[in-house]
Formats: C-alpha cells, sequence, structure tokens
C-alpha cells in the first residue's frame, strides 16, 4: 500500500497542521505503511521555504514533495500549477490519498483529479466545518462549497474526524461520506531537568511568580486578547502571575497585543517569546505551571494534548474540540469564553498548586492513553486496507 498525503504548506508557522501531517506520515511509515507528502514552498505571507522543488527530499524525517507556490500568496488558498501537473502524472502511483484541509487549491485539486483517475481519497476537515469556522468569510466559503468543496467530500472514501464533536459539524454540513474518527498523538517528550529553573532565569521572572503560557499562533481566532483581558482583571486583584505569549501572527495583530498589554498595565507581567520549537518549546511547556488556549474553534488543540502529556495543567474553552474528554476525564478546565470565567479559572490554578498537581496528572494519563502517534498511525493504516478493500 502506497498512500499519499497532501497539503498546501508545511510552513512552520502554520503550528498545528503542519505538526500533525509530518508526525502522522513519520508514524504511518514507522508502521510499515509507505507514506509521502506532497506541498508546495509555501511559508505563510510572502515567504517561501529554502527547499529543493521537484524532486522528493527528507523534510523533517519524512519524505516529501515540493512544488513551487505562486506568488504573490493568495492567503489560505495556496494556488500552484506546478503542483496541478505534479498530481496529474503522479496520482496513479499511489493506492490512496489522504488530503487535509478543506477551502485550499491543493485539497480541492487533489480530490477532481483522484476522482477523474479513480484512486479513492480520504479528507482530514481540520475543525474548518465547525460553526464558527464557517461563519468566517461565510460567502467565499458558501461559493465555493456550492462549486466543489461539498462534491469533493461528498466523493471521498471517508471523512477523518479527530472527536465527536467534529464528526458531527460533518454530518450537519450535509456530508454523507463516511466517517473515521481518530484523535491526533503527541510525542512523548525529552524531560529537563530544572526547567522551572531555567525558564524564570531565562525570562527574568521570579521563582515564586506562577507562569502561565499561551503557545499558539496568535490569532484572534485563539483569542490570546480575552486572555490578557482576564488576567488584567487578575491584576487588579494583586494576584500573582506572568504570561507568557509563545507564537508569531500577522504584525498588525501583535502590534494590537501589545497596545492591549500597555493598557492593561501589564507590560511587567507578559513576555512575547516567538515562534518556539524543539528544546525552547519543551522548555515553556514543562517549566510553566498553567496552559491556557481559549480558542473561538480548535478542532483538536495539538498545543493542549502536548502540554497535558508533560503533567501541565490546562483551561481550555468548549470551542477546543477535545473539551468533552479534557472535562470527562477531569484533565483541566473548561469554561466559557468570558472574561469573568476565565479569570476565575485561571484564579483557582494560581492559589491551588494541589490542584494543578491534580489536573496535570490526570491530564498525563489521559495524553498517555489516547493520544499516541504509534496507536493512531495503526488504526488509520486499517481504515485505509478497508478503504482499499471496499474498492
Amino acid at each position: 500500500m502506497k498512500v499519499l498525503h497532501i497539503i498546501p504548506s508545511v510552513s512552520p508557522t502554520l503550528g498545528g497542521p503542519t505538526e500533525v501531517v509530518l508526525n502522522l506520515v513519520k508514524a504511518l511509515r514507522e508502521c510499515g505503511v509507505d507514506t509521502e507528502i506532497v506541498t508546495t514552498n509555501d511559508n505563510g505571507s510572502n515567504q517561501l521555504l529554502d527547499v529543493p522543488l521537484n524532486q522528493r527530499v527528507e523534510y523533517q524525517q519524512v519524505p516529501v514533495w515540493f512544488l513551487p507556490r505562486f506568488t504573490p500568496r493568495m492567503k489560505e488558498f495556496i494556488f500552484s500549477p506546478a503542483l496541478t501537473r505534479w498530481l496529474w502524472l503522479h496520482i496513479k502511483d499511489y493506492d490512496i490519498l489522504d488530503i487535509h484541509y478543506l477551502f485550499s487549491y491543493a485539497s480541492s485539486c487533489a480530490g477532481a483529479i483522484a476522482r477523474w483517475q479513480g484512486i479513492p481519497y480520504t479528507v482530514r476537515t481540520m475543525g474548518q466545518l465547525e460553526p464558527w469556522a464557517l461563519s468566517q468569510s461565510r460567502l467565499k466559503k458558501q461559493i465555493y462549497t456550492f462549486l466543489t468543496e461539498r462534491h469533493n467530500l461528498n466523493r471521498a472514501a471517508a471523512i477523518h474526524c479527530t472527536s465527536t464533536s467534529e464528526a458531527k459539524d460533518v454530518r450537519n454540513f450535509g456530508i454523507t461520506s463516511p466517517t473515521v474518527t481518530l484523535p491526533l498523538g503527541v510525542n512523548q517528550p525529552i524531560y529537563l531537568p530544572d526547567a522551572k529553573q531555567k525558564l524564570h532565569h531565562l525570562y527574568e521572572i521570579p521563582i515564586e511568580t506562577p507562569v502561565v503560557l499561551f503557545l499558539s499562533r496568535l490569532h484572534y481566532k485563539k483569542r490570546p486578547d480575552l486572555l490578557m483581558r482576564s488576567l488584567g482583571q487578575l491584576a487588579a486583584q494583586n494576584h500573582n502571575f506572568h504570561l507568557i505569549l509563545a507564537g508569531t501572527g500577522e504584525t498588525d495583530y501583535v502590534e494590537e497585543l501589545k497596545n492591549l498589554m500597555t493598557s492593561l498595565g501589564l507590560t511587567s507581567h507578559i513576555s512575547f517569546a516567538g515562534f518556539v520549537k524543539g528544546t525552547d518549546k519543551q522548555l515553556l511547556l514543562q517549566g510553566c505551571d498553567i496552559f491556557v488556549l481559549p480558542s473561538f474553534s480548535e478542532n483538536f488543540g495539538i498545543a493542549v494534548a502536548e502540554a497535558m502529556v508533560v503533567g501541565l495543567p490546562v483551561i481550555v474553552t468548549p470551542g477546543v474540540q477535545i473539551a468533552p474528554e479534557i472535562a470527562e476525564a477531569k484533565a483541566g478546565l473548561v469554561v466559557e469564553g468570558e472574561v469573568d470565567a476565565l479569570a476565575n479559572a485561571i484564579a483557582q490554578l494560581l492559589t491551588s498548586a494541589k490542584l494543578r498537581q491534580q489536573l496535570g496528572e490526570n491530564g498525563k494519563n489521559l495524553a498517555n492513553s489516547r493520544y499516541s502517534w504509534n496507536a493512531i498511525a495503526q488504526n488509520l493504516s486499517c481504515a485505509y486496507d478497508a478503504i482499499l478493500a471496499h474498492q
């Protein structure tokens, strides 16, 4: 069995989607599935990845074909005539396609060519059918859905959902294709000794000050502004804390956040860490005290699972679609996306080391039992086998 994963971009700046496809393909290959990725050299905005084009290369330990992106970038659509030609010539070299993303050229093009050449494909909707996500650029998405996306989804051999909530969103969108519900995975961390002390030293934070972590793209969908407003309320009540915002975003939005920080009087309480990976990322996850992601919409939230696997207690909103699993396992706090509710939840954890430890241990147990890349890859491989047998 030979599988091709198609995704518009594997830019590190995209965060979760890039992490997922690279880790998923790596895990599938470790399970004996011959798997590759085809994508563009997009690196967000007007940037391009510095990678060899039109050839199979090893990238982040997995085989990837990079095709040139049309410039200038068309936001998330990421048009690529070269990708079209490559898919038309090579799609029959594969037994099944795994398409990541909706409302984007690469996914629509791959689905159309697959149908034309008789190759089965699956689609990962990545939370893009969640009501809040559909409300963004609503008219464009309605037109795109009418022209191609609904047909693309209804002709898929299966839709890969990461939670029961996402599967419901697929059905509510009127899609009749079978769904396969498999969570995403998280890599086991390499534990760093004295992470807390090193983190406090690096960011010049007093050792007795609890550290709150936001680790995601700085985007209004993720609501770092809500987190800052909640912490502004806690600062007015003399709570002791420091917030680290780890991630990148559009320059204008980051500037908005910095202005908000100043207006709330939080300049001495907040550090902007920028994009982090590897050891720097693990230092944050293992050295902080609380993880918060108050997102409007998150189909899985890979950073949430990464926090849980190291025992970091999490606070999320219902828009994070694994929130029901977190609540059921008592692995964190799930609160409405409002200033008072979020502030109260953070205050609970700031004032109770015992609660932080209890939630952290429950989260680690949940992540280790549910979010293993190896188990997920094996289950996905079985799903591929079933699809090919049915074909």
